[in-house]
Order: C-alpha cells, then sequence, then structure tokens
C-alpha cells in the first residue's frame, strides 16, 4: 500500500461471534470514568403530553457497558468494563440534580439498558426511586431483551417503587428488517413490538428512538425509511418519537464499505420531522439536535437548525427555510 493511502474498507462478517469481534477491534480507547459519578448531566425543556414545555433533568449515568456490540453504537465509549458498586447509581443521581436547576421530569440514560443487572444493581432500585421521587416523569432505556421473562419483572419492580410515571425507550432504530439484522442489535421488528405491548399491558409509557441513515439502509429511500420507522413507533403505541441522526466515528461505521455508511444531513432530518408531524398523530415526534452543528453544510444550516428546534417545542411544522439548496 502507498504510503498516505487510505485503507480499504473491511468486509462486515456474517456470524454473530465475527461481528462482536469486528466492532471491539475498530474501537477506540474509552472515557476514564469515576463509578461514583455521572459522566454528564444537562437541564433541558421538553414538550409533554399537555402540550407544555417540561423542565426536565437528564443524568447520563456511569455503568457497565452494554452486552450487545451494535455496529453503529459509540455509547461505550463513556461506560466501564466492571459493574459498579452498591449505591453508585443513586449517588450519580443525587450529585447531578445538585448542580441543575429544578425539573418536573429526568431521563436516567446509562448508555445501555436499565434493567440489565449488570448496569443497574436490580437492589439500588429503592434508592434510586428515593432520588427520583420527586419527579412527575422518570425515563429510563431498556433493550427489548430486557422487558420480558424475569427482566420484565425487574422493570415492574422499579415502576411500583416509583411515585411518578415510568417511561421506557426503546430503540427501534429501523424497520428495514435486512438492515436491523445487519446491525447487529440482536433484536426483529417484532421484539420490539413485544416489549411496547408488555409495557402497554403494564400501564408503562412507551417512546422510540429511530436512527436517520442507520448502516445497510440504501441512501436513496433512507429518509422514506425513517419515516416509516417513526410511523411505525407510533402504531406500537410510542407516545413519543425521537429521531437521531447516525453518527460516525466509532471505529466500525467507518471501516464500512461507503455505500453503507451514513450519509443523509440536515434537509433529510428536517423532512422526516415535518412530515412525522404532518401525520396528525397524538405521538410526539422530535429531532435529536445534540451535536447538530456537525451536519452544518450551507449557509442555511443554523436556520434549518432553528426550525427544528421549533418543531420539537411546538410539534408543528412552521414555514420552511428558503434556500436554493433544499433538496425535496
Amino acid at each position: 500500500m502507498i504510503r498516505g493511502e487510505a485503507s480499504p474498507p473491511l468486509i462486515y462478517p456474517d456470524t454473530a461471534a465475527a461481528r462482536d469481534r469486528f466492532v471491539l477491534d475498530l474501537r477506540g480507547p474509552k472515557t476514564a470514568l469515576d463509578p461514583h459519578r455521572a459522566y454528564a448531566a444537562v437541564w433541558e425543556e421538553e414538550r409533554d403530553d399537555t402540550g407544555a414545555l417540561a423542565p426536565t433533568a437528564v443524568v447520563f449515568l456511569t455503568n457497565r457497558e452494554c452486552p450487545f456490540r451494535c455496529v453503529m453504537c459509540d455509547l461505550w465509549v463513556n461506560t466501564l468494563d466492571v459493574a459498579v458498586p452498591r449505591g453508585a447509581i443513586a449517588r450519580q443521581i443525587r450529585e447531578s440534580l445538585a448542580s441543575l436547576p429544578p425539573a418536573r421530569q429526568i431521563k436516567l440514560y446509562n448508555a445501555g439498558s436499565f434493567f440489565d443487572p449488570q448496569a443497574i444493581p436490580v437492589d439500588d432500585f429503592e434508592e434510586i426511586a428515593e432520588a427520583v421521587s420527586g419527579f412527575d416523569r422518570v425515563i429510563v432505556e431498556a433493550h427489548p431483551a430486557f422487558l420480558r421473562g424475569h427482566h420484565g419483572d425487574a422493570c415492574l419492580r422499579f415502576r411500583d417503587r416509583l411515585r411518578g410515571q415510568l417511561e421506557v425507550a426503546v430503540g427501534l432504530e429501523t424497520v428495514h428488517r435486512e438492515a436491523l439484522a445487519a446491525l447487529h442489535k440482536r433484536m426483529t421488528v417484532e421484539d420490539a413490538a413485544e416489549a411496547a405491548a408488555f409495557l402497554s399491558r403494564h400501564g408503562i409509557a412507551l417512546r422510540m428512538f429511530v436512527l436517520l441513515d442507520p448502516p445497510f439502509v440504501p441512501h436513496h429511500d433512507a429518509a422514506d425509511w425513517a419515516l416509516n420507522s417513526v410511523r411505525t413507533a407510533g402504531g406500537m403505541g410510542a407516545a413519543v418519537c425521537a429521531v437521531i441522526p447516525t453518527r460516525g466515528g466509532n471505529g466500525a461505521i467507518d471501516a464500512l464499505p461507503v455505500e453503507s455508511r451514513p450519509r443523509l444531513g440536515l434537509r433529510d432530518l428536517e423532512w422526516v420531522v415535518q412530515e412525522a408531524l404532518g401525520d396528525g398523530r397524538r405521538m410526539r415526534v422530535f429531532a435529536d439536535l445534540w451535536d447538530i452543528e456537525r451536519l452544518f453544510d450551507c449557509s442555511c444550516s443554523r436556520d434549518r437548525a432553528a426550525r427544528l428546534l421549533r418543531m420539537n417545542r411546538e410539534q408543528r411544522a412552521p414555514a420552511p427555510v428558503a434556500c436554493a439548496c433544499a433538496g425535496r
């Protein structure tokens, strides 16, 4: 190979074990974290089911890494290789809340599944529930595998300890079946529907995450697949669906063939959210605007990001941004 020449893309393997190794071998280093401190905490406002803007505390918990090696995931960067000590999660929450303004709802995001006992100790549920006792709504995340069997029992035990409403976020990602299988998340659309039904039966609210342009979805209709996925989430009973632009930079995505890497941008995100809001569903639809500047590619990009923020806050599509770059 000529010095300075880019390495050719690797061949994405077919078996589960080989895909695990593919993802792990291409990773960079993790962030050094303190198991007694959340790695981040922010305050935001999110439109709630009454139409009001709900002040929201978001605590990004430090805990053991998720057991699933999804090819698109970069959340492992802020995780540990070992389980946290007893009491550490509640301490992380309390210390984070002490640094944030008051809020009505709280998101406890742990870069995996809240009901994974290797990540969040089940014996800590009571202390965690006490730490969030002042919130009307508590939002956690979980893979469908942790919403059935004895893991489903853990979800119900946590719900029963809360004073507020429990809401569980599930990553649907995409309803493109071949792509979902290739993402190595080890779930199907039917698994997501089963998790949604479990939550509905037990009076637990559901939100879902959908990826914009995940690997293996054909680029020419990736935006349509994202919109279809949002609509499917609504059909499964989701009260909220967040559309997340797929990020590169995690190692595995960048080693895929070019045609499998994310390509869609800000205008596509804008279109998906706008169309979803126009469906007239009761489901709230949000664009994930974290690090949105990386999608800026035109002088109009800042105005488009501002329009997306208005969509998030108002749950309606304001007048479009006028620019010659408009695609759809």
